[in-house]
């Protein structure tokens, strides 16, 4: 009988095959999403800026296809706009599309935070007290990057805490659209106290395993944030 080229690898052979670049290519491309995402949000690409790859390429020491994949994922969030044959840019933000993004999110976060009073275990709340008097200290120092990236693990937190993981996911995806709004009402000094007190309230009301208290108060809490949002856009 004949033999071809197109023999079966053996186990041996495919264990010591190298991995495919596919893999490096994703990692880098995640990587240069992650900082993409945060000079987005903290205005250091502010909206209508234009995404002009080849300085990108050149500060983020990679090649453009993993920057342009860092790109699709960004136009995904709605952060940035594609266009044909021209530089995406970051998205302008919109008034009334904040409205129904808070609207939304108060919804999601307010049920998990009701359905969380009752399915968080001692432990998880002994977390979110722990990191609710670091957000404190942070707020009292008016160290406004740290608190905001300590503020989106608590809101993660509670979130997870529904121990549901559709509504987790449903709120990842949203939150990406909402991380740049809600650094920007951080300008308001008054909001900052405001919203850390509402976070203490939040976690008493959890500790109390009071869920009908508890989806209240962060509902209010989301829908206070945009609304200072939008007040400061008109």
């Amino acid at each position: 009988m004949s033999t071809t080229n197109n023999t079966l690898l053996t186990s041996d052979t495919a264990e010591t095959m190298p991995h495919p670049r596919r893999i490096q290519f994703t990692s880098l491309a995640q990587e240069a999403y992650k900082v993409l995402q945060q000079m987005i949000v903290h205005g250091e690409l502010a909206p209508g800026a234009r995404i002009v790859e080849p300085e990108l390429c050149e500060q983020l020491q990679i090649s453009r296809t993993p920057l342009r994949e860092a790109i699709r994922m960004l136009s995904s969030d709605g952060l940035v706009a594609r266009r044909h044959n021209r530089n995406a840019v970051v998205t302008l933000i919109d008034s009334r599309e904040l409205e129904h993004l808070f609207e939304a999110e108060a919804g999601i976060e307010g049920l998990a935070a009701g359905l969380a009073a009752s399915r968080m275990t001692n432990t998880d709340l002994k977390q979110l007290e722990t990191l609710q008097e670091r957000l404190e200290k942070l707020q009292a120092k008016g160290d406004r990057a740290a608190y905001f990236a300590l503020n989106q693990r608590i809101h993660a937190l509670l979130v997870a805490g529904a121990k549901n993981p559709v509504l987790e996911e449903t709120h990842r995806r949203l939150l990406g659209r909402l991380e740049r709004a809600r650094y920007l009402a951080l300008d308001s000094i008054d909001r900052w106290q405001e919203s850390t007190d509402e976070h203490r309230a939040i976690l008493e009301a959890l500790k109390d395993r009071n869920g009908e208290l508890a989806q209240r108060l962060l509902s209010d809490h989301v829908r206070h944030t945009g609304e200072a949002i939008t007040d400061s856009n008109r």
